[in-house]
């Protein structure tokens, strides 16, 4: 058949991920691919006993379409939180509700790119990111980054010197995939640089509450004195990623325009999963809840990395992060990470190569592991599996 698509379409291809996630569906199957919570954490019956609750208070409008904006309860909740927690000024009006971090980054494509127009972003940077601007027809521009960030000297000749850069995409948390955090002197100087050049900072922020080591850094939007930071949040890391909610944060002016081309797009997120978080948040204890899931992570995040140490060849790189969801490994250039995988999935062992967090390709030398999705023991088997590949090529 001879369709006529859109021309954006040439442009987008599946998502490596979660192919490899068809893979890793089958049960014997190790994987160390998607950023998936740990499921025995789910709180299972808590959320049976808010459902039951909220269908039996209000069920008739929690059944009911609803605002675009979101339930105003739980948008409170989200201001108060990173108001608390990151140093921000919001209100609940500068919050909108969204299926989840991806639709926000969606919206933000469609808000604010126009063919041919620039994102600058970490190198690497997080890969349903680049999928989602690339559906606006959008070039990327790598800044470098190190293990505080963007480097800011590299990112001000950038915005010098680039024309139409309508965007700086940034993860400083715990980042996907590398797990790097930046220091606060890089989230202050970013936030300066947004406000001298007139330009948006995207500041994703999934894995911020999932901190194993060191206390919780203020956010680029603590800096922003000029409107220019969007924040991003979201309940599927620290509460559940069925539910398909999370947040996008930012000035006033900037919140209608998402409001507007979320109506355009799926009208609401869903209220009864909007109304069942707000209920749990109300009855239930939100931090010790979260402290749960940190002990599992910092548990498995430590046996991965000690496993790592154990079994890798001493020529692979890695470094342990202070908190989140991945590791990042480098091998030796000679060696494509895509190849290892192959010899690895003959063996139910499962990770993403790390070609595909470059927009601009390149780096095949290099994956990304996920810690937090597999018990203890599998831990340990898969990476031993990795690392007797590894040897095979070094």
């Amino acid at each position: 058949m001879n369709f006529n698509y859109a021309e954006r379409m040439s442009n987008l291809k599946a998502s490596e991920i979660r192919e490899i996630l068809k893979v890793t569906q089958r049960l014997e199957v190790i994987s160390f691919a998607g950023g998936l919570p740990a499921p025995e954490l789910f709180p299972i019956d808590e959320i049976k006993e808010v459902n039951r609750i909220v269908l039996e208070e209000d069920g008739e409008s929690v059944l009911q379409y609803t605002t675009t904006e979101g339930y105003n309860p739980l948008r409170e909740w989200c201001a108060d939180r990173m108001n608390k927690r990151l140093g921000t000024n919001f209100e609940y009006d500068h919050i909108l509700i969204t299926h989840g971090s991806q639709q926000a980054l969606d919206l933000s494509g469609k808000v604010f790119l126009n063919k041919g127009d620039i994102v600058l972003c970490e190198s690497p940077t997080y890969l349903a990111a680049i999928s989602a601007f690339k559906a606006y027809e959008c070039n990327f521009i790598e800044v470098p980054t190190d293990d505080d960030g963007m480097i800011i000297s590299e990112l001000e000749d950038l915005l010098k010197t680039t024309e139409n850069v309508k965007m700086i995409y940034v993860i400083p948390e715990f980042q996907n995939p590398t797990g790097r955090t930046w220091s606060i002197a890089r989230r202050k100087a970013i936030a300066e640089l947004a406000s001298k050049y007139n330009v948006i900072v995207l500041e994703d922020n999934p894995y911020g509450e999932l901190r194993f080591e060191g206390k919780t850094l203020p956010s680029i939007k603590s800096f922003d004195n000029s409107g220019q930071v969007l924040c991003m949040g979201t309940f599927s890391k620290i509460f559940c990623p069925g539910y398909r909610i999370g947040w996008i944060a930012g000035h006033k002016e900037l919140i209608q325009k998402y409001i507007l081309v979320k109506q355009c797009t799926d009208l609401q997120c869903n209220t009864i999963a909007q109304r069942d978080i707000a209920k749990y948040l109300e009855l239930y204890d939100i931090d010790k809840h979260i402290e749960k899931i940190r002990e599992v992570y910092r548990e498995r995040c430590d046996l991965a990395f000690n496993t790592m140490e154990r079994e890798f060849p001493k020529e692979v790189k890695f470094k342990k992060p202070q908190g989140g969801l991945f590791m990042w490994i480098e091998l030796p250039n000679k060696i494509n990470a895509r190849d290892v995988l192959e010899k690895c999935l003959e063996r139910n062992v499962a990770f993403v190569p790390g070609g595909s967090f470059f927009p601009n390709g390149g780096h095949e030398n290099t994956f990304r592991i996920n810690f937090s999705n597999m018990p203890n023991e599998r831990i340990v088997e898969g990476i031993k599996c990795i690392g007797e590949v590894l040897k095979e090529y070094i």
